[in-house]
């Protein structure tokens, strides 16, 4: 559907280039910065208002663009030089299919990075835990290599420095299984590629879990120079793509096997040892750090850590760097981060869920003695996990937006399991989550789905609430 073409960048200068979609996290303003820089006529057209854009928009009124709020224009696409979609576009929407058939070619954001980069790439994708991984991996990689540039679908485009790369510069970045996919076209695939997990994940975009995970597959996909796959060990399918990869590499809990295939295992607390990552390299293991070292919430995120690890080995950065990026790192904002303390519980921000597997591994992590803030839009995944996992890992659980209904009838009825609530709005559900909290408890905002039905986006959401929490902390009630 895309194109395989590298036009050289002169050739953008006079074309007219229509950016469908701008987005609110980042998804059209790269690429709107690039063309502009580079000569294009832009035009950017987008179904939301003027009010509804305004932070992104902010960000780009100072460049010379064509505006088109409200709804497209059939002539944007069909006089257009070329189309780019933003990645949340369908990409069977209907002008880009009218656009297709009048011959005007179509790229993304990321299909033009992977064109344009000299530089060499290390991505990582996955149904969870990517941002935090991915973040890890740049905090290694700047550790080695100060110029190592961290991007994607974080949220922050590096296209328009694409031309300050170089050669030898590492790049990180997270790809979304929509990127993935959009990348099939091309033969580039990056010099290392990280798979955290997978798990039914969009499938009101892919229709099937099979097609979901080959999209994720496109990442090990051979290309023109030799790579590396990095793949969680203890996930059965993920590991299993390994057999096709020219050379892989692992990461996962060790079970106290020593050594294991070559790469970042957790050796597991024992005998008053604690717990720690090490390296397994050609039959020997070298110790990288001790689990305690991480600042961050739950087991999961040592296995995060670990998969960073081995993806950073892969890039030749040295242990010493590793070891010192896990040291400094801070949560990142909306995964698991700490807001304010009220009467004694924590509130916690963890917007960033938007699959069960996610919700599910933070009440892992923190509860029993957790009150969850979950619901939000449906992307076709199913409760059935989730609501076990309440029944038996929350003390309450305060539902809102379309999914709280399903995601109640899926939390079994029984004996001591946890208080269940519905809320209309964010402030009703903080508010109804701190009468069921107590001294010692925590609350977290941990909701299972994307926030379309009430959100523009996961980080609108996770702002309102830690607004709203550090709202009531100031009313007096004692938090700090």
């Amino acid at each position: 559907m895309f194109s395989t073409i590298t036009q050289p960048l002169e050739w953008f200068r006079g074309r007219d280039v229509t950016v469908m979609g701008l987005g609110l996290f980042g998804g059209g303003k790269g690429v709107t910065e690039f063309l502009v820089k580079h000569g294009a006529n832009v035009t950017v057209t987008d179904k939301r208002t003027r009010e509804v854009l305004a932070p992104s928009i902010q960000e780009l009124e100072h460049l010379p663009i064509r505006w088109v709020l409200e709804g497209h224009r059939e002539e944007d696409f069909t006089r257009a030089d070329l189309v780019i979609p933003n990645p949340a576009v369908p990409r069977n929407a209907p002008l880009l299919e009218l656009a297709r058939g009048r011959g005007v070619p179509l790229d993304t954001e990321m299909n033009l990075f992977f064109k344009y980069c000299p530089g060499k790439i290390c991505a990582v994708t996955g149904a969870n835990g990517k941002t935090t991984t991915t973040s890890l991996v740049g905090a290694m990689a700047k550790n080695e290599w100060p110029s190592a540039r961290l991007g994607g679908n974080l949220g922050h485009s590096l296209l328009p420095a694409v031309e300050e790369i170089r050669p030898d510069d590492w790049v990180v970045l997270e790809l979304s299984s929509f990127q993935l996919e959009d990348l099939s076209v091309l033969e580039r695939r990056p010099e290392v590629s990280l798979v955290t997990n997978l798990s039914p994940n969009h499938l009101d975009r892919h229709g099937t879990y099979s097609a979901y995970c080959e999209a994720k597959r496109e990442i090990l996909k051979p290309g023109p120079f030799p790579n590396v796959a990095v793949l969680n060990g203890e996930d059965p399918l993920v590991r299993s793509w390994g057999r096709g990869s020219r050379r892989a590499i692992y990461f996962g809990r060790s079970a106290g096997v020593d050594p294991r295939a070559d790469g970042a295992w957790i050796r597991e607390a024992h005998a008053g040892k604690a717990g720690e990552v090490v390296l397994c390299s050609r039959g020997s293991s070298t110790r990288l750090f001790e689990a305690s070292k991480l600042s961050l919430v739950g087991k999961f995120n040592v296995l995060n850590a670990a998969g960073a690890a081995a993806a950073a080995w892969a890039m030749d950065v040295s242990p010493g760097n590793i070891a010192r990026a896990i040291e400094e790192f801070r949560a990142v904002e909306h995964r698991l981060e700490p807001v304010v303390e009220i009467d004694g519980v924590e509130y916690l921000n963890d917007s960033i869920a938007t699959t069960p597997e996610s919700t599910i591994a933070a009440l892992e992590a923190l509860g029993p003695n957790a009150v969850v803030i979950c619901g939000g839009s449906s992307k076709g995944c199913s409760f059935r996990a989730l609501g076990q996992t309440m029944a038996r890992r929350a003390r309450g659980v305060v539902l809102l937006g379309q999914t709280a209904q399903s995601i109640r009838e899926s939390i079994p009825a029984r004996a001591g399991g946890p208080e269940v609530r519905l809320a209309a709005t964010i402030e009703d559900a903080v508010a109804q989550a701190r009468e069921i909290a107590r001294p010692g408890d925590r609350v977290i905002l941990s909701p299972a789905c994307p926030s379309f039905d009430m959100f523009i986006n996961f980080v609108e959401r996770g702002r309102k609430f830690k607004e709203i929490a550090r709202r009531m902390a100031r009313s007096g009630s004692g938090g700090s």
